[in-house]
């Protein structure tokens, strides 16, 4: 008790407002400091502080108080509750087309044979349930007190077409026999499935179909295939536009003749793409060759199979590009564009030639109202130069609101272009020269063949580095 007692006159305990840390000092330096750790132990506990005591802080106290003379020192950290688990919505069926597919071959070709093997249900059956979320490990203040864990989000189900919810939102219904299909902002749908056993040529005629289509054939020049679910084609697609808002697969690849559109919401697949303008919100899988395609990807291109080769056009997509071969011997021109959407960079593109042209415009209506100006200084302003003044004035004014609005747009992209972190190209076996690499907003050329490398922005430029 005398120990205790003492300790009173000598040192003071002060906890943070959240009792979150708790800090000792000492007011009056004795002679001699002959006190145990227990000594201390105590006096804290006295002091309401009975978790996340140092024992570090406490043996240098024992050992010399001075440092701790009129000095707040933390001698004790309480725990803090660990993160929730957020909650998720968990599919009982697969949804993405391109993972519904039997593996690659070695040769990298596909066996179709299983082409319609689909995520097909009844109605009235279970298709997806919410997982609820998990509260994180719980904390403790300094003086001992629980601290719960952080609540983990609730998960909400994105609800498409032909779905049903039961009334506590715990679980997801087919409301038609159909196939299951995610579509943009994982939406849950339940298509029904048009089935076209041969070719779409003058026969079929345009599909434009409000579900899955499977199209057990080509799709040929000139003709469009519309649908809101997935398209899987186990023919080939020529000089057709062809566009879903799920994914498509094609086996036999595209051969475009700079005529094929083909459209997908989430991922598209095939063997191989040549001559033609592809665009997913996904990711672009193809296993043998992309030649000479614009080809635009929200999220990744991977073209890694054997041949693995891209040769001329401009690949962009948001994240990532993976390609076995990048370019050829002869130098073909090839752009590869990562780190940002693709409708961004296009779209700043597109806002960079209308400034140009509002600016034009600006420099042409200056001189005229200078001419202008002019007269009116001479006295000699008719009615009708009067009125194109005025009328020029305003178009000026209208041309200048318009520039502000175009050049803060094209800051706004220019921003997220330096969010260049998890941009890459990566590069199997040889990257040519002729390939132009941009990342984010910065350019690199290469110059010479290359083997086995990857690109990425570090530090004001872009490194091509040895793979790993």
């Amino acid at each position: 008790m005398s120990t205790e007692k003492s300790l009173d006159h000598l040192l003071t305990v002060s906890l943070a407002e959240d009792k979150m840390s708790a800090s000792i000092q000492v007011v009056s330096l004795p002679g001699s400091f002959l006190y145990t750790v227990n000594d201390i132990i105590a006096f804290l506990h006295k002091n309401d502080v009975r978790s996340g005591i140092q024992p570090d802080i406490v043996n240098r106290l024992i050992q010399d108080p001075k440092p701790f003379f009129q000095t707040k020192t933390v001698i004790a950290t309480g725990e803090l509750p660990g993160a929730g688990i957020d909650g998720y919505v968990r599919s009982l069926y697969e949804m993405d087309a391109a993972a519904t597919k039997p593996a690659e071959l070695e040769d990298g070709t596909v066996d179709y044979k299983e082409v319609t093997r689909l995520s097909n249900v009844r109605k009235g059956q279970l298709i997806a349930e919410r997982v609820p979320p998990k509260e994180g490990t719980p904390g403790k203040t300094v003086t001992g007190e629980p601290i719960p864990g952080q609540a983990g989000k609730e998960s909400r189900f994105k609800i498409g077409k032909n779905v049903v919810a039961d009334g506590e939102q715990k679980a997801l219904y087919a409301a038609i026999d159909g196939m299951v299909v995610k579509t943009d902002h994982d939406k849950i749908n339940v298509f029904p499935v048009f089935e076209v056993n041969g070719d779409v040529d003058y026969r079929i005629g345009n599909i434009d179909f409000l579900g899955t289509v499977v199209i057990r054939g080509n799709v040929l020049s000139g003709f469009k295939v519309k649908a809101a679910g997935d398209i899987r084609i186990t023919g080939g697609v020529e000089g057709a536009e062809v566009e879903a808002l799920g994914s498509i697969e094609i086996s036999a690849g595209v051969l475009g003749h700079n005529k094929a559109v083909i459209r997908a919401g989430v991922n598209l697949k095939s063997s191989f793409i040549q001559d033609a303008v592809i665009e997913a919100g996904g990711n672009v899988h193809v296993s043998q060759s992309i030649l000479h395609s614009q080809v635009r990807a929200g999220q990744h291109v991977y073209c890694t199979g054997p041949k693995g080769l891209i040769v001329g056009g401009t690949i962009q997509a948001g994240e990532k590009v993976v390609a076995r071969t990048i370019g050829n011997s002869m130098s073909t021109p090839t752009a590869i564009e990562v780190g940002v959407l693709p409708e961004l960079r296009n779209e700043l593109s597109t806002l960079r030639q209308q400034l140009r042209n509002v600016q034009d415009g600006l420099d042409k209506t200056d001189k005229a109202l200078t001419l202008l100006d002019q007269l009116a200084a001479a006295g000699s302003l008719t009615p009708e130069k009067l009125a194109m003044r005025i009328k020029l004035s305003h178009t000026k004014k209208q041309a200048a609101d318009e520039q502000i609005a175009y050049r803060e747009r094209i800051l706004e992209i220019e921003k997220t272009l330096e969010d260049t972190e998890r941009a890459k190209v990566e590069v199997i076996s040889m990257v040519y020269g002729g390939t132009k690499i941009v990342i984010g907003r910065y350019t690199r050329f290469v110059k010479d063949a290359t083997p086995r490398v990857h690109f990425m922005y570090s530090e004001g430029d872009i490194s091509m580095l040895p793979n790993g």
